[in-house]
């Protein structure tokens, strides 16, 4: 499995097959704690959510349809 790289406030996602900068599908497992509270009628609402690892496992270019074809690229007007 690829490590596909997370994106900070200085860069974004790009494509290195066709550019795209803003289209992905990304498949992620997370493990997490949620606060979850049940009204009368029993019907759940999470209240509060910690969470406590997440995984990035993939990302698909919804242009292109390339997997893990992602590189990192400077975002722009970003203090570098």
């Amino acid at each position: 499995m690829t490590t596909v790289p997370l994106p900070t406030d200085g860069t974004r996602w790009r494509c290195t097959l066709c550019g795209n900068l803003t289209r992905f599908d990304v498949t992620r497992s997370s493990k997490v704690v949620e606060y979850v509270h049940l009204d009368l009628a029993g019907e759940p609402s999470v209240e509060e959510r910690d969470v406590v690892s997440e995984t990035i496992e993939s990302v698909r270019c919804r242009w292109c349809n390339a997997v893990d074809q992602i590189e990192l690229v400077d975002r722009p007007g970003a203090a570098s």
